[in-house]
């Protein structure tokens, strides 16, 4: 984590190690994730597996997984269980309630006071792969009774059965409701004990060319049927209220998907925070669009799967320069976020120089290595640079970035006349000083 220059890792908290039996809690792993990030310097973000991981019940304990009365599976149309979990049930719910309430209440008594976890996910990527809801006799009796008064207070409908009310969408809208019933009243006892802010990850519903491999977007499909994509995401925020945030794992490079993306998510309601993203070099601009739109965070998945030798990994390499570019200043650019003075401009494939308008001044980003004369910017060989500004005063900016030049001139005047610079500093952030 050093060498990728990272202030805060993520690590996973599974309920099968956690709880391997029924009412007895193991917490050394978590012990030890804290202290590591703690040697270490780092900051840490725990994700809770429990109920669902990618759609699925991949770390529940062995003896929820073998209880299948107790605990019930998820039916399909054809009455086939599969590998998730309903989150109609009670007992399921309960039983997953305690475990991540122990869990906490151990955090708040090693880390109650230190904070090295500033935030815990609930779950991962929850909902149904296999199904788009639950067909049991009990979810199936729900299903053909009236939906619940508080969702139609928010759709704005008339009551009815859920296929009168939202037709062709009912079953997805049953498995969200449900679903984010379940997880809001973890995360509202889990507050209880231990009030840091809580979040959960999205496998999004991804447009069959910015992920053909997904090959559908269907829910249950494509994505975990009730997940907060990118049509929930309102609702989810509505009817989950003790989830503090919604964070979307973006895996398509397409810089107009990853954007709109990014705004979707971003909303007065939820701080736009990616919990996951791909790891490639193809990846690495998306940091810098992230700063410009405010992000508290960006998390390049599967630092693990790449070995000790960070650097020797060129999918790491680019996001290794961002963050280095970044970690010394880090609480600035924060702020400067936080006060909306800061802009980017990121290369794309085809264009070589960006405008960027700061009211008075008009700031022309050149993308490559400087031409004399005036002449048009190169562009770099894989599209991969970008600039930060911002405006710390009428006629002060701080300028950073990767492979790019920036120059200042009056709107009205024409671009090639440039306004005469008084002073150029070049330095760094020490604890928060200017040093030339």
């Amino acid at each position: 984590m050093a060498a990728l220059h990272a202030n805060t890792m993520a690590a996973p908290a599974y309920w099968e190690q956690l709880e391997p039996q029924e009412g007895r809690f193991d917490f050394s792993n978590v012990d030890q994730i804290v202290e590591g990030a703690r040697a270490h310097n780092l900051r840490l973000v725990l994700l809770w597996f429990g109920t669902w991981k990618n759609g699925n019940m991949h770390y529940v304990p062995s003896w929820v997984k073998a209880d299948t009365k107790r605990f019930p599976r998820v039916i399909r149309p054809d009455g086939e269980p599969i590998d998730v979990l309903s989150p109609l049930s009670r007992n399921t719910l309960n039983a997953d309630k305690a475990a991540f309430v122990s869990l906490v209440r151990h955090l708040k008594q090693i880390d109650g006071e230190q904070h090295t976890v500033i935030l815990i996910q609930l779950e991962n990527e929850s909902g149904n792969i296999g199904s788009v809801r639950d067909n049991s006799a009990e979810s199936n009796r729900q299903f053909a009774g009236p939906v619940p008064s508080d969702l139609l207070k928010v759709v704005h409908k008339q009551p009815g059965t859920w296929g009168e009310v939202f037709g062709g969408e009912a079953d997805e809208m049953f498995q969200f409701y449900h679903q984010a019933k379940y997880i809001n009243e973890i995360a509202s006892t889990g507050k209880a004990e231990f009030p840091i802010p809580y979040y959960i990850n999205v496998w999004l519903d991804y447009p069959a060319p910015e992920l053909p491999q997904r090959q559908l977007d269907v829910p249950g499909i494509g994505y975990p049927s009730g997940g907060a994509v990118q049509k929930l995401v309102g609702l989810w925020r509505t009817m989950a209220p003790s989830i503090d945030m919604i964070g979307p794992d973006i895996y398509a490079d397409d810089s107009q998907f990853y954007r709109e993306t990014m705004r979707t998510y971003h909303r007065a309601d939820n701080p736009l925070w990616i919990p996951e993203t791909g790891r490639s070099d193809s990846f690495a601009k998306f940091f810098f669009y992230a700063l410009g739109e405010g992000a508290i965070g960006f998390s390049p998945f599967g630092v693990d799967q790449s070995g000790w030798n960070i650097l020797g990994d060129e999918a790491w390499k680019a996001h290794a320069r961002n963050f280095a570019l970044i970690a010394p200043m880090s609480r600035e650019i924060a702020q400067l976020e936080f006060e909306g003075k800061l802009k980017i401009a990121v290369e794309e494939p085809g264009q070589t120089a960006q405008e960027v308008n700061f009211g008075q001044w008009q700031a022309t980003v050149a993308f490559g290595f400087p031409q004399p004369d005036g002449r048009r910017a190169p562009g770099t060989k894989d599209a991969h640079a970008a600039a930060l500004i911002a405006q710390l005063g009428p006629d002060e900016f701080l300028v950073t970035g990767v492979d790019a030049s920036v120059s200042f001139h009056l709107p009205e005047k024409l671009p090639w006349i440039r306004s005469e610079i008084i002073t150029a500093e070049q330095g760094s952030y020490e604890n928060g000083e200017w040093k030339v």
